[in-house]
């Protein structure tokens, strides 16, 4: 039977590459992390490491620290969930959000809960809509809020805002200086970048240009960096706009209509459901939009 630990010890020493650092790091003797790394793979039937140096693993190792690192991380939100809320006797909120909606009306939602109820444990996660959904799914989440409109088991799913989709460029940059609004050809000719929102776009003319942009950048904190520059535009809701530096301009895109929607994401069993309840409607009375 593989356990937790031994998931553990196994990518410690797949981190650091050698045991002397993994027994260092985790508090135990070479010799233990080696017994439990041999039980592993005998249990296995194949070899996790290509050498007795522990620097390189085999293809299987490759896949079982994939693994060991998904069931880890896992396993650790469990365990910080359960101690959270075995910390907070008088409540404790779970919230999972996008970016961009911390920099828009959640801090003020959050206020004010707080201030309703002042000894309320909340913990606040930022992060992209799949991995919001993750924690969502995987109970380590109460609310989430989430681009596009998922339809998940167990989960409820109501509409906060739309904002429409527009150019995102450097305020010097040419698009933003020519009088009439840049058309779709124009903003794929300036150096466009491709982010995880532009998947979320219907419009065809959209879905076609898409393959040509030769750079994709998924983290929004690097995307902005880099069309801050003025080398490179992007396309973004409006409320991520909203949000950054005044050296970035938005504009609408000429033939682009689309809005993008933003989701609340309500699990439906919760140890808390009606601070839950109550803390969704604060979110839906909330001046999304400005």
């Amino acid at each position: 039977m593989i356990k937790i630990e031994m998931l553990r010890c196994f990518s410690t020493v797949a981190q650091t590459g050698n045991l002397a650092d993994a027994a260092m790091r985790m508090g135990r003797t070479q010799s233990a992390l080696s017994m439990t790394l041999k039980q592993l793979e005998e249990h296995l039937g194949q070899r996790l490491f290509e050498n007795e140096r522990k620097n390189r693993l085999t293809p299987l190792g490759q896949e079982v620290f994939r693994f060991a690192q998904q069931q880890l991380r896992q396993f650790d939100d469990t365990i910080q969930a359960i101690e959270a809320a075995a910390r907070a006797p008088q409540g404790l909120l779970r919230v999972a959000s996008i970016p961009s909606a911390s920099g828009l009306a959640l801090p003020g939602a959050i206020e004010t809960m707080m201030q309703r109820h002042p000894s309320l444990d909340l913990e606040l996660r930022d992060m992209d809509s799949g991995r919001v959904v993750d924690a969502i799914l995987q109970g380590q989440a109460d609310l989430g809020i989430v681009s596009g409109q998922p339809v998940l088991n167990g989960v409820e799913s109501e509409t906060l805002f739309e904002d429409a989709y527009g150019l995102l460029c450097a305020t010097g940059h040419p698009l933003a200086q020519q009088p009439q609004a840049p058309d779709i050809d124009a903003v794929f000719a300036s150096g466009f970048i491709r982010n995880s929102l532009c998947g979320l776009i219907e419009a065809p003319e959209i879905r076609a240009a898409l393959p040509r942009a030769r750079i994709t950048v998924h983290n929004t904190h690097s995307l902005l960096a880099m069309v801050r520059t003025g080398k490179w535009v992007t396309i973004l809701p409006r409320s991520v706009a909203r949000v950054q530096p005044t050296e970035l301009t938005f504009r609408p895109i000429a033939g682009l209509e689309e809005q993008r929607s933003v989701s609340l994401l309500i699990h439906t069993r919760t140890q808390f459901p009606q601070l839950v309840a109550e803390f969704a409607d604060i979110l839906r009375h909330s001046p999304w939009t400005g």
